[in-house]
């Protein structure tokens, strides 16, 4: 697959989702589905209070025409399972986002879904991706990153692969808390796997989706960027997150995952931090989690905080295709 099949990839999303948004967002302003901000957030935040959530739909919607449309035209076989399998996860999740901010609007709510209501969707979608995969042989070893260190996991895989998908779509929905925060980490994440799917023996499927991806997540980011027009909402970061992890698993890179996902361990490390350290002793480590909210009260800009994470998104991408490329 060469390299204008994968610039035209980014495209076409890119322009998809451009498209959209202008008509997609005044709808959802029309139906009154805005965003509820919560009472213990920011302070800061409260303006943002009505911005037209659920743009998450914009992007899957890119993502799956895209997809379907540049690997129907540019690979000489059918559509692979791989690709039908990533559709699977991210329409599923995005779903379950859905269902979950649309109880919020219309119910006037800050929460949704219950927290057991929203694991068991998550962890039946894991079960479901997993069962398909044994189906196709799928191998069910790890490795480790540099190496070429191999551990078959057996049965274990099934609770890796759950562990993964679930644990992906929380960290990377606590992510999104800032004005582009997500669609900027995200896009990052999707285009180093991108990458590393298309080099060596390419994944076209995966690369394509992947690089659709970053189109979709580009063209939101117009709309995202501070000031926010419109939110990604669950919709979006449920689905971003499972997708992520899916990519991951297809391409074998389930270790590099925590790598190119530092920002979203990060964030998700600060929450676990600030819970913990609260019910034994207290007392906070951090102003607010996750962790940028953190900065935010420190008195840095919303705009320093999302550039800040950005690059650190950059240099975990960066680190992660180095392991996989040059020390192998």
């Amino acid at each position: 697959m060469n390299l204008f099949v994968l610039v035209m990839t980014i495209a076409i999303a890119f322009l998809i989702t451009v498209l959209l948004s202008p008509i997609f967002i005044p709808f959802l302003r029309r139906l009154k589905f805005g965003q509820s901000i919560r009472d213990e957030g920011p302070q800061s935040h409260i303006k943002k209070t009505g911005t037209p959530t659920m743009g998450g739909v914009m992007i899957i919607v890119s993502v799956v025409i895209t997809s379907l449309i540049m690997v129907s035209k540019y690979k000489a076989a059918p559509v692979g399972y791989e690709l039908w399998l990533l559709i699977f996860v991210l329409v599923g999740y995005g779903l379950l986002g859905f269902l979950d901010d649309f109880i919020k609007v219309a119910m006037k709510r800050n929460l949704g879904l219950t927290s057991r209501q929203k694991m068991l969707g998550q962890v039946l979608i894991a079960l479901i991706f997993y069962a398909i995969l044994q189906y196709n042989d799928f191998a069910t070893y790890i490795q480790i990153p540099g190496t070429s260190i191999q551990w078959e996991l057996g049965w274990g895989y099934a609770i890796l692969i759950v562990f993964m998908l679930v644990g992906a779509s929380n960290a990377v929905n606590l992510t999104d808390g800032l004005d582009g925060l997500l669609a900027g980490t995200a896009a990052i994440a999707f285009g180093a796997f991108g990458v590393l799917a298309w080099y060596g023996i390419p994944q076209n499927d995966v690369t394509i989706f992947s690089l659709a991806a970053v189109g979709a997540l580009l063209g939101f980011l117009v709309f995202n960027a501070h000031p926010a027009k419109v939110f990604m909402g669950d919709t979006g970061s449920l689905s971003l997150g499972g997708g992520i992890a899916a990519v991951a698993i297809l391409t074998k890179l389930e270790v590099i995952l925590v790598i190119i996902g530092g920002v979203f361990v990060i964030e998700t490390l600060s929450v676990i931090i600030q819970v913990i350290s609260f019910k034994t002793t207290g007392k906070r480590v951090f102003k607010m989690s996750p962790l940028h909210h953190h900065y935010e009260l420190l008195g840095w800009s919303e705009w320093r905080v999302v550039t800040t994470f950005w690059l650190m998104g950059l240099i975990f991408a960066a680190l992660g295709v180095y392991i996989e490329v040059w020390l192998v």
